[in-house]
């Protein structure tokens, strides 16, 4: 009888121990946002509610292929779970996104670019407010508003019940969100009651703008590479950089192990079709010298040279590298 009760004891301390997921600490006092949220909700809704999700969450992935995935990699597939998976996933990240948009800093004001691109959207912060607050009070039950970015970089907003989020991939609209604002019962009916109005006019004086600046500059698609037509020499970039960086701190482990995979990735380079912004006879000749130099690297690595030898001839090829990336550009890549 003893042994049957220890097993599922044992169970849960294994997954307390592995636990995947984790609660951040508050980043202020429970009575940091009043009067504007009162500090029993706080403490209610940090410890209880969101603890609870996390908890759960790490039940609910085990066994399951989410087990070893990301949350954004678990809202890309969120389709695919339980019920219990997409709640309690959602209920772990929006709650983690929505302590870091408040703050009990006074005025902080939103970056130049999220200012401009509010403007842009919405005409001013006051009818950006104006639209997300109405967002908030028509969500029929527990739900949240969001201001994201969409895959335009354009700003919008919306809501979703329960603890979706414009990240998953059943949103009906998609996106990165940047300020969340949670109107479920939990986030403000000690203090408001039924008045969710009142709740959402006093939530403005604690937003962390700071933060949600932070949050837009990081959702912002990022612009094109001048290279990236040319993904062969970013192969190539991404071992050099690999096994150079650590030879420069005196660790030639990394290029020792992989001298051959370099030649494969030059090999491929000089077969490769260069971008006709790029093709011309120095840099055709560079690359030719890439593989070569590339060969031999690789031959005093299996022929067991010493460091200084091969460091000495690593270092030549990076220099070969960053020719041809002066040839291609003025810019530092």
């Amino acid at each position: 009888m003893k042994k049957n009760l220890f097993l599922p004891i044992l169970f849960f301390i294994c997954i307390s121990v592995s636990a995947q997921f984790t609660q951040k600490p508050l980043p202020y006092a429970y009575n940091a946002l009043e009067p504007f949220i009162d500090a029993q909700t706080m403490e209610i809704h940090y410890s209880k509610h969101h603890a609870a999700y996390i908890k759960n969450l790490n039940v609910a992935v085990v066994g399951t292929d989410a087990e070893k995935m990301s949350i954004t990699e678990i809202f890309a597939n969120v389709s695919k779970f339980s019920q219990a998976i997409r709640n309690n996933a959602g209920g772990h990240f929006n709650h983690e996104l929505f302590w870091t948009v408040l703050t009990p800093q006074k005025d902080t004001k939103p970056s130049a670019d999220l200012e401009k691109a509010i403007n842009e959207s919405f005409g001013s912060i006051d009818a950006l407010k104006e639209k997300l607050n109405a967002a908030a009070a028509t969500r029929f039950g527990s739900g949240w508003a969001w201001l994201y970015v969409d895959a335009n970089g354009k700003l919008a907003v919306c809501s979703t019940a329960n603890q979706d989020n414009p990240l998953m991939d059943i949103a009906e609209n998609k996106g990165t969100p940047i300020l969340g604002i949670d109107v479920w019962e939990h986030a403000y009916y000690l203090k408001y009651q039924n008045k969710r109005a009142d709740y959402l006019a006093a939530i403005w004086n604690v937003i962390n703008w700071s933060e949600v600046s932070n949050y837009y500059t990081n959702a912002m698609p990022k612009k094109k590479s001048k290279f990236d037509n040319w993904p062969q020499l970013k192969e190539f970039h991404k071992v050099m950089s690999q096994t150079f960086h650590p030879s420069e701190e005196g660790n030639l482990q990394p290029i020792k192990e992989r001298s051959g995979e370099m030649v494969q990735k030059a090999e491929a380079l000089v077969k490769s079709t260069i971008p006709a912004e790029f093709n011309k006879k120095e840099v055709v000749t560079a690359v030719q010298k890439l593989a070569t130099d590339s060969k031999k690297l690789d031959k005093l690595v299996k022929s067991k040279k010493s460091d200084k030898e091969i460091t000495e001839a690593l270092t030549k090829l990076h220099d070969v590298f960053h020719e041809i990336v002066g040839l291609c550009s003025d810019e530092d890549h």
